[in-house]
């Protein structure tokens, strides 16, 4: 019951939200989600990299009826409710979300890595920070120039994994293409081996019909057809004269 109730205010408040919503703050709406970095899901939906499922699920309502085409007359509406019904289904894929959570954690330790170094720098921020036990580092992580320089290092590292991504698939690409190629070629071989074979056994018959032509006229000169002389050797048997044939 109380689950209802929650639910229907928080209806409410939605209504009463759009009813003052100007037109220039969805187009406005409809820019931002446009404008945001296409592999980062967080930036389409407006929400912190900590933000909960319930977060998501609340944040992409209230955007989808704020750049919802029938409400918002934004040429591009279309396009923008579009990209943040992806971005939610993206962090609602498990797997998605750990990815892009996974570049968050690697973002978050190059930074801390680049803050090490220059706090080494600065005597007094390191003390304050020794002191503070952590507390002092907790606060600057929270801070706003912590925040944007952690959205600027998550895009640089999600930029560089689909880099890579797309070069991984290019080569499967090519890879694949070769492949095929080399399938191809060979078929090309062995149709025209059968093709050559069928040709052969085809003219068997003609082939088997003039040889037996040949055996039968080949000791027969043809009209015309001049023959080199047979070579004599010495043979006792001849009774005809034979040249003597020299020896050694």
């Amino acid at each position: 019951m109380g689950e209802t109730n929650t639910s229907a205010d928080e209806d409410l408040l939605l209504k009463e939200f759009f009813a003052e919503v100007s037109e220039v703050e969805r187009d406005n709406e409809v820019i931002r989600i446009l404008a945001c970095f296409k592999l980062n899901p967080f930036e389409f939906l407006n929400l912190s990299f900590d933000a909960s499922p319930e977060d998501i699920k609340k944040q992409y309502r209230k955007l989808s009826l704020l750049v919802h085409p029938d409400k918002c007359k934004h040429t591009q509406a279309k396009e923008a409710f579009g990209a943040l019904a992806k971005a939610q289904q993206q962090l609602n894929d498990q797997q998605e979300r750990d990815y892009i959570l996974s570049q968050v954690t690697a973002a978050k330790e190059e930074l801390r890595a680049k803050r090490r170094k220059q706090l080494k720098k600065d005597t007094a921020s390191k003390l304050k920070s020794l002191v503070d036990e952590g507390k002092y580092e907790q606060e600057y992580e929270r801070s706003e120039e912590f925040q944007k320089e952690l959205k600027l290092k998550v895009r640089e590292l999600l930029t560089e994994q689909e880099w890579r991504r797309r070069k991984m698939a290019m080569r499967i690409s090519e890879e694949e293409g070769r492949l095929k190629k080399d399938e191809e070629e060979q078929k090309e071989m062995w149709k025209k081996k059968r093709e050559h074979e069928e040709q052969w056994e085809g003219t068997r018959e003609q082939r088997v019909s003039s040889w037996r032509d040949f055996m039968k006229s080949g000791k027969k000169a043809k009209k015309g057809e001049i023959r080199p002389p047979k070579l004599k050797t010495e043979d006792p048997n001849k009774s005809y004269v034979q040249r003597p044939v020299k020896r050694g």
